[in-house]
């Protein structure tokens, strides 16, 4: 039987029992996403009559996912018997006999003042003036940031707690290195000498490579035309580097923005470089387009294995590097009003 080490104690594989009765769904089975042995597992469980059971072997506590009702949702599992009850949403769905998934919902609870903020704020997004957008996107992320620091604050004063490491993984996916790194310091060592903390340290490695101060690489694509395109010829320049893609609606509707920036400074030292996380030449191409895109564009056309954006850990689009003329890395995940105001910063 397998030991790991966990919260100062040695943790043997357990099997957490999972039933679920959920009167209002009709799914023939469902679909689970969870770690085991270090690797990421996906298990089919049949469905009938809105019942199922479901029996992982683990070693500590997980936060796993699920589709239910077409919907992605998250749940604590860990060992002993669980149970999840429910009607026809994923809103009504009540979770017992997981002390994991219990703090989960009591820290939830204490950011629901920002939710009730937050939400709507993004009713009105996208229908109101340039002035209003650029306040309501001032004011979503002042509440990001709010929601940044209680996060923060939980990591330091529950060091060992499940939820704390999963918040850090969580930060791990889309936050920057030095956001991620001080997170992780917070945990205490046996936290961060679990299965999932030796995977944050795992990708605190990848996230390195995109850190302030870094060098870029010196990557090398073919542009629309099949013509290669090597990232040292923009040496001298101040570069952003946009990771996209023609289907990601986030990205397209954050191309008008970027060709803005770029309208306004490329006479100033600047220009931009896009990534495509496309694997379609003919939907790539019709995107740059269609959006009216007049800088340089480059593809592998492997879609998330892109080689450039894989080296750099890259898990959601849109996402950008801001490189400076000597080619390193000054900023990261650029976009919106914090892009416009850092260009601001370097040429008015």
């Amino acid at each position: 039987m397998p030991v790991l080490f966990f919260y100062g104690i040695a943790a043997y594989a357990q099997t957490a029992y999972v039933s679920g009765n959920i009167t209002g769904l009709k799914d023939k089975e469902i679909y689970l996403y969870y770690y085991r042995d270090g690797k990421s597992k996906t298990d089919t469980v049949k469905v009938t009559n809105g019942q199922f059971k479901w029996s992982p072997k683990i070693t500590e506590p997980q936060k796993v996912g699920s589709m239910i009702f077409n919907r992605y949702y998250q749940f604590f599992v860990e060992s002993g018997n669980i149970k999840i009850t429910g009607g026809n949403t994923t809103e009504e769905l009540k979770i017992t006999g997981s002390k994991s998934q219990d703090e989960y919902e009591a820290y939830e609870k204490t950011l629901k003042d920002l939710d009730d903020q937050e939400a709507p704020l993004y009713q009105k997004w996208g229908k109101v003036s340039k002035d209003e957008q650029i306040a309501l996107e001032e004011k979503v992320e002042d509440l990001r940031n709010q929601r940044r620091a209680r996060n923060s604050e939980y990591i330091k004063t529950h060091p060992n707690s499940p939820l704390s490491i999963s918040m850090v993984s969580e930060k791990a996916m889309m936050g920057s290195y030095d956001d991620v790194a001080l997170a992780f310091k917070k945990l205490a060592p046996a936290a961060q000498q679990s299965e999932e903390g030796k995977r944050i340290s795992e990708r605190l490695m990848v996230l390195k490579r995109s850190a302030i101060g870094e060098p870029m690489l010196n990557f090398k694509q073919n542009d629309t035309e099949g013509k290669p395109v090597q990232f040292s010829d923009f040496k001298g320049k101040y570069v952003l580097v946009d990771f996209w893609a023609s289907w990601c609606g986030p990205c397209r509707a954050e191309n008008p923005n970027v060709l803005k920036a770029y309208n306004q400074y490329k006479d100033k030292n600047f220009t931009v470089v896009g990534v495509s996380l496309d694997d379609k030449g003919e939907n790539w191409k019709k995107a740059i387009k269609d959006d009216k895109m007049p800088w340089t564009q480059v593809s592998d056309l492997k879609g998330w294995k892109n080689e450039v954006s894989t080296y750099y850990g890259i898990m959601g689009i849109p996402s950008t590097l801001l490189i400076d003329p000597a080619g390193n890395i000054i900023a990261k995940d650029l976009r919106g009003v914090a892009l416009n105001k850092k260009l601001a910063e370097l040429f008015n």
